[in-house]
């Protein structure tokens, strides 16, 4: 039988470096499925490994894609899928680590099927978009899906402003006639290993006062240079996250960089609490103090395979 460890938790928790110890005790690999660690444009801010760390372990999914190409969380799990049946091979224990709920979920247990949709209506809602803006998909959304847009409002208003995902609930709303909603939570692809599922966890205060410092020193890193380079594609989609927004606003004069590095500071806050209601809901979740010693959790991993 196959097994994934998989180690979610709100951001500066010590994910990366509780994946590396358990990757050298199982003697396997490690997939990152944080969907702001794929773009190698992206490092500082994204709070990639540092090199010493990637080298330790064989790592996947970490700055192998540009933020000129349109990947989606469909377009991960195909791949992240494709590549533990390799890994499995070599070992049937392998480590999934990563903040981004949504990509945690569709590795773990796949995607809900919608109906296709015709081209003509994919181009008319680009076509409200282009004119309208993000405005008209929220409207949109809030007229044809209620529940689904109230949801997203409550649990993760950033996806609110993400045209790319907005387009897409408004797009399934309009060629099926039904609401996205009812799409949702149907019957799963089967997947061919069981996850055991590790979450780290500190006081509130004690996580944003790691945030804080995080911040601080990514701009002693270099991160205003970063997202200086990266100002002239300031509307990608990939580029719309916490940490660049924020700099691409001082850069148009709209705000001071004191002001944006609060900024940058609250909004990461904001982004764990997040976090921390998303994986609350997950199913089957062993939650650890980020303090607990590997040994602990590795003694856990080992009974919870042992009982499988």
């Amino acid at each position: 039988m196959n097994y994934l460890i998989t180690i979610v938790g709100p951001t500066a928790i010590g994910k990366t470096s509780l994946s590396i110890a358990l990757a050298k005790h199982f003697k396997c690999d490690i997939i990152s499925c944080d969907s702001r660690q794929f773009f190698k444009e992206m490092q500082i801010g994204t709070a990639v490994p540092s090199q010493e760390e990637l080298n330790q372990i064989p790592h996947h999914f970490i700055q192998n894609k540009s933020i000129f190409e349109n990947y989606t969380v469909g377009d991960f799990e195909k791949e992240a899928i494709a590549k533990l049946d390799q890994l499995f091979l070599k070992n049937n224990i392998q480590i999934m680590v990563g903040g981004s709920g949504l990509y945690v979920d569709a590795v773990l247990k796949g995607f809900d099927t919608f109906p296709e949709i015709e081209k003509s209506v994919r181009d008319e809602i680009q076509k409200q978009y282009d004119q309208n803006g993000i405005v008209f998909l929220q409207q949109k959304l809030k007229e044809l899906d209620p529940h689904y847009f109230n949801e997203i409002d409550n649990e993760n208003p950033q996806t609110l402003q993400n045209p790319q995902r907005m387009m897409r609930f408004v797009e399934v709303c309009v060629g099926s006639g039904k609401p996205y909603s009812t799409f949702l939570n149907k019957k799963k692809n089967q997947r061919n290993f069981t996850p055991i599922i590790i979450g780290l966890h500190a006081e509130r205060d004690l996580i944003y006062q790691r945030i804080n410092h995080r911040v601080d020193l990514m701009f002693k890193e270099g991160l205003l240079k970063e997202a200086e380079n990266l100002y002239p594609n300031k509307n990608l989609n990939a580029l719309q996250t916490v940490g660049y927004r924020e700099l691409f606003q001082f850069f148009d004069g709209e705000i001071s960089i004191e002001f944006a590095i609060e900024e940058i500071k609250k909004n990461t806050r904001r982004f764990s609490k997040r976090q921390l209601t998303w994986f609350k809901k997950t199913e089957n979740v062993t939650w650890f103090d980020f303090k607990t010693e590997v040994g602990e959790i590795i003694d856990c991993i080992n009974l919870k395979i042992q009982i499988h």
